[in-house]
């Protein structure tokens, strides 16, 4: 194959790299600050809530929010707690629910998407997934 062909391909190829990681940094950017919103105005006041209500029927939780994220964490134990995050390593930003819970010697995780795009994420979202995260930590 010829050098100028080759060239003119890796050429196309660069120019394209370069033009998608812009537009996902300009969506990241976006979804960062509309997750800010959601964060102030619907995730933290709703966790907050479900550790009142938690304590209130004598189970102790706390929330917690560390940079970009919100916690709700079993004061019995460090490894028990269900987390609120945005995730922006992939090509579309989405918010991400992880969950970890000690069982025995071992600590059980598990992460995956809460409904859909950043900007139509509701209060229902958010309280679907903390209800269905929470079981196993209310059954005992």
């Amino acid at each position: 194959m010829e050098v100028s062909i080759v060239r003119q391909r890796l050429m196309q190829t660069i120019d394209r790299a370069k033009r998608s990681a812009a537009e996902r940094r300009s969506r990241s950017d976006e979804a960062t600050r509309v997750y800010a919103g959601f964060l102030d105005r619907t995730a933290v006041p709703l966790m907050r809530q479900v550790a009142g209500i938690l304590k209130a029927e004598g189970l102790l939780y706390t929330v917690f929010t560390p940079a970009g994220s919100v916690r709700l964490m079993s004061d019995r134990s460090a490894e028990d707690f269900i987390e609120i995050a945005l995730d922006t390593s992939g090509p579309e930003p989405r918010v991400m629910g992880h969950t970890s819970r000690r069982r025995g010697h071992r600590v059980v995780e598990h992460e995956g998407p809460i409904g859909g795009a950043v900007a139509d994420l509701s209060e229902d979202d958010v309280l679907d997934f903390l209800l269905k995260e929470l079981e196993p930590f209310v059954e005992r």
